[in-house]
Parts: C-alpha cells; structure tokens; sequence
C-alpha cells in the first residue's frame, strides 16, 4: 500500500443502534408528533461476559495457535519471512499475557486472547485495547516483534552504526515517554508514535515498515530524512543478514499461557484504572462539548440523547485514538472519560442527534488537549 492505514488500531466511532428500550443502554423509536419526545440513548458496545468465563483460570482455557485463525495469520507471516529472504532465523511463537520478545531471546509472545473470538471479546470489553483488531493488524504487531528477534539473533545493537542511528540500547526503558508527534526523524507504525519510546522500539519499527511488502517505504518517508536514512540502513543490513546464520537462536519461552494462573477476572483487575480528580470548574466546559457555539440552536421537539450514554459508549473508540495520536495510555485516559460519563450523567445532559458528529469532534479535541497536558505537565489539569 501507499501509505500506513493509520486506522488500523483504533476501533471505529460507532453509531449502531436497536429498538429496545428496556435498559438504559437502549435506543428510543421517533415517538408520535402528539407526544413529547423522550431522549436518545446509545446502545453500549460491552457485553456482558459469562460469569463462569471471567472465574476461569487462563492455564485451564486450552489456548493453543495451532488450527485456529491466529493460526493461519503466523503461518502467512512465516511464508512473507520467506519470500522476504529470512530462512536462517526460526522465531518461536507463542501465547502469553501480552505482545513481547525477551531481550536477548528469539521467541515472539503473542497475546492469548487473539487465539479464541469470546476471549477477544472479553479483552475489548475489560482490556479496552485490542493489539491485533484484524489479520492484517496482527501481521502489523508480528513484524514489528521480529525486528526485535532480528536485533536480538545477530546482535545489531552491538555495532556502532545502529547505536548511531537508534541510540543507546543501554538507554533506560520506560512505560511513559514524551513522543513529538509526526518527527521526521521517526516512522510512524503502531499507535502512540511507538517509535520514539526506546532505541530498541525505533529500530523494531523501522523494521516492520521497511517489512511491508505491500508499502513503498521510500515514496512514504522520502521527505523524512531522518526517518528515511534508517530504513536505507534496515535495506542494506537486511540483505547482508540473508546469508548469515544468527548469533544467537534462544527461544525460551516467558509466561507461557500454560503457566498463567490468575483468573481472567484478576487478569484484568490488575490493569484497571484508577479515579482521576478533576476540578469542578471542569462542568462548564462539559456543558459546553454538547452545547457548542457552532452547533445551530436546537429546534424545538428535536431529538435529543444522553450525552453520559455517548461518552460510555465511545470511551474505548476516544481514549485508543487519542493514545494513537498523543501517545497517552488509554489505561491513562479511560479514568478521566469515566469521570465525564459521571458528571454527564449528574447533570442530565444532553445534546441534539443531528449534531452528533459535531459533538464528538468536540470531545476528542477536548481530551486530546488533557492529553498532551499529560504529555507535558505529567497531569491533565495543569498547575
């Protein structure tokens, strides 16, 4: 392709409904001209999950990639490492808590919901942030987790050219980073400008791009010097790795899922959020997201909806694009939508249905703005 579907991670805004207004989460049919209207309300995205499922330890689920759809995506991965030239180099695959290669290993860890579709399910609901939405997503996460492999097996980070370009592996390796968004110097790839987190992430990155058989990388970033000069060292590199066996083929596993034995109820407890205090001040601009000045004045009898039941039902779609484009972590973002789910709530707010899409461009430059005052002042309401 011509250029990176920049949408591949972030789950769709969505505006699906159903005719059924017997739980909050519903929507409401046009009610006769004679009658009053009654307000909107989103269908939710979350479903519930089994509570038999969530009481299951994740050893005992039987996951196995082997003759299932994640299955079939590895094994055309195998067949691009292939065509790509890659024959010396054998990663192992397997399943675990999260995407990740042990450093100084060969082994690629894929996350264990992406083998069964109800898991997948269970992770958007209470994970928010599915790491493989699509066959070509998870192919995304697979080249770039080789890089790694390949950085690893024949000890790239060792010489000096790579250590120029990409930096210090030795460089301290951190969850949270300031990232400068669209740098020239940097390809852009997976969600959060994932490049700019680690020298190790840099060079992984510039290895899935450059992996791309469908991608014109230099077309892409021909006007991205600093960006372009790594993928020209990725070019040469790789052709000279075609025929050398590697230095190292290590494929220990880390947190097989076979060793996992939370439940994935305390699975995913263990990534919950926290509260966020946020300053009452904060209501008036609130108010002012389903109300702006460049929305037309309602007319009477429109239809309206409840903006908490927006806000809840978009939250995953908001707070993965905004990671995608500020770098902040959803699990960062999600607390603070929540909180505006409350206070919408609260208040009773509500906005016109013909101005939906107004709204929501609203509040995602609302919370792009906290976001980046996160990204800068390490909080979202700055002192």
């Amino acid at each position: 392709m011509a250029t990176p579907d920049l949408g591949a991670i972030a789950p769709a805004i969505t505006s699906d409904t159903r005719p059924d207004d017997s739980t909050e989460a519903t929507a409401v049919r046009d009610t006769p001209s004679s009658a009053e209207p009654r307000p909107f309300i989103e269908t939710s995205t979350t479903e519930d999950v089994p509570p038999e499922l969530l009481k299951q330890r994740i050893c005992d689920l039987d996951l196995r990639i082997e003759g299932t759809q994640l299955g079939q995506v590895v094994d055309r991965f195998k067949q691009e490492l292939r065509a790509r030239g890659f024959t010396r180099l054998q990663p192992a695959f397997y399943l675990s808590s999260e995407w990740g290669v042990v450093e100084g290993t060969t082994a690629i860890a894929i996350p264990f919901y992406l083998a069964d579709e109800q898991l997948r399910k269970v992770q958007e609901c209470r994970g928010g942030i599915v790491e493989g939405t699509t066959d070509e997503d998870i192919l995304r996460y697979l080249r770039h987790e080789f890089g790694h492999v390949l950085n690893y097996a024949y000890r790239l980070y060792e010489t000096e050219e790579w250590s120029l370009l990409f930096g210090p592996m030795a460089r301290p390796y951190t969850e949270e980073y300031r990232a400068i968004p669209f740098s020239p110097d940097y390809v852009r790839h997976l969600p959060g400008n994932y490049a700019q987190k680690h020298p190790d992430e840099d060079w992984a990155e510039t290895f899935a791009v450059w992996m791309n058989p469908a991608l014109d990388w230099r077309g892409l970033f021909g006007d991205a010097p600093g960006a372009l000069k790594k993928l020209e060292y990725c070019d040469r590199t790789c052709a000279d790795l075609f025929e050398r066996d590697p230095l190292v083929h290590d494929n220990s596993l880390d947190e097989d899922v076979s060793t996992i034995r939370l439940t994935l109820e305390d699975f995913y407890k263990q990534g919950a959020g926290g509260e966020v205090i946020v300053p009452r001040s904060l209501d008036g601009d609130l108010r002012g997201l389903f109300a702006p000045s460049s929305m037309p004045p309602t007319a009477e009898g429109a239809r309206m909806g409840s903006a908490a039941a927006l806000l809840k039902r978009q939250q995953d779609a908001l707070a993965v694009t905004v990671f995608r484009w500020t770098g902040v972590d959803p699990g960062v973002v999600r607390p603070i939508i929540g909180h505006l789910v409350k206070r919408a709530k609260d208040m009773s707010l509500t906005y016109p249905l013909a101005e939906r899409d107004t709204v929501l461009i609203h509040v995602s430059a609302f919370l792009t703005t906290l976001a980046m005052n996160y990204v800068y002042k390490g909080r979202f309401i700055a002192t």
